[in-house]
């Protein structure tokens, strides 16, 4: 409904977008599992099946599986596209979303 970017959740969020023949994101699914249980209650996580929820998809401009997209509390969001590994993925839920840098 907004014509600009306005996100009003509570917490950063990182939305993965997959489908179940999707190997990559079979991938990725066990990896962001992990993560949103060790980021509980700092980042909120969501898993799209774009097979299901082609509209939703189509809104956010997937093209390819997996998509994941990084939304921050302020600013806008970033997309990463592909299976990443764990340790990068925790680079960027820490760079692009918690503000903070690993060393």
């Amino acid at each position: 409904m907004n014509e600009e970017w306005k996100y009003v959740g509570d917490l950063p969020a990182l939305i993965d977008f997959w489908a179940p023949w999707c190997g990559p994101c079979r991938a990725v699914s066990p990896l962001i599992d992990e993560l949103s249980e060790e980021y509980k209650g700092k980042v909120n996580f969501y898993k799209i099946n774009t097979d299901v929820e082609e509209d939703l998809s189509g809104v956010f401009g997937i093209k390819s599986i997996p998509s994941l997209l990084f939304i921050p509390m302020d600013g806008m969001p970033k997309m990463a596209v592909g299976a990443l590994p764990k340790e990068q993925l925790k680079q960027a839920i820490e760079e692009e979303l918690l503000g903070t840098m690993q060393s």
